[in-house]
């Protein structure tokens, strides 16, 4: 999500954001999730998001995900520990579960109110449909 979004809409609170899990790639997709949230337990799930982004050209095997944990300057220890528990797994799938039923088919996938926007789209793009949905709850 673009900072500038953050600065305009979320700090006055007329956007709130929020994750979803959609790990529809097979098992490393659901590896890269599981770790993010592991990730998310020391404070630092958008940076192991961004870098897990920014790097899934070399997959997500589970040793590739701790040695990025540890990279990061992440407790490797208690990453691996939550990584091994399976406490994520239903909260994950969950969540696939919930963008399936949705007609979610891919990522980046961004609802606003109930309007979908699919893919990668530009600023204005956001801006627009956040300003319309904005107008209406204002009753405009």
């Amino acid at each position: 999500m673009s900072p500038k979004l953050i600065d305009k809409y979320v700090k006055d609170g007329t956007l709130r954001l929020e994750w979803r899990d959609f790990p529809y790639r097979g098992q490393e997709s659901v590896n890269a999730a599981l770790a993010a949230r592991a990730a998310q337990e020391q404070g630092k799930f958008w940076q192991y998001h961004d870098l897990l982004y920014e790097t899934q050209d070399q997959g997500f095997s589970e040793d590739r995900l701790v040695k990025l944990a540890g990279e990061m300057g992440l407790d490797v220890e208690e990453f691996r520990s939550s990584l091994e528990s399976g406490e994520n797994e239903s909260v994950v799938s969950e969540d696939f579960k919930e963008g399936q039923e949705r007609g979610v088919s891919g990522t980046p996938t961004f609802v606003i109110n109930g309007q979908v926007l699919v893919g990668l789209q530009p600023l204005s793009v956001f801006e627009r449909v956040i300003e319309q949905e904005k107008s209406a709850a204002e009753g405009g």
